[in-house]
């Protein structure tokens, strides 16, 4: 059962990494968007009145940065909780 807490404890953390981090990249993304481009980030990407390079643009920039971040937080913390023996600490 030890075992198991560990595994669930892990998948949290790195839940919660996983999820601040995408909420901190998109606003980071919205600010350098807004700098770059001196217009707000499309909220409707889908909208007919957002160009299609815009769209386009937005969907791969977002995506791109918000998964890299994500993957990055969730191996940090999956990696903070882990002891130099390989365990998992609870």
């Amino acid at each position: 059962m030890g075992d198991n807490d560990g595994d669930r404890t892990t998948a949290i953390v790195g839940w919660v990494a996983g999820m601040a981090a995408g909420f901190v990249a998109r606003k980071a993304i919205a600010y350098a968007w807004t700098r770059a481009t001196g217009k707000e980030p499309p909220n409707d990407p889908q909208s007919p009145e957002v160009s299609l390079g815009e769209a386009i643009g937005w969907a791969v920039v977002t995506g791109v940065c918000i998964e890299t971040a994500q993957i990055l937080a969730v191996r940090a913390a999956r990696r903070r909780l882990r002891q130099p023996s390989g365990e998992i600490t609870s």
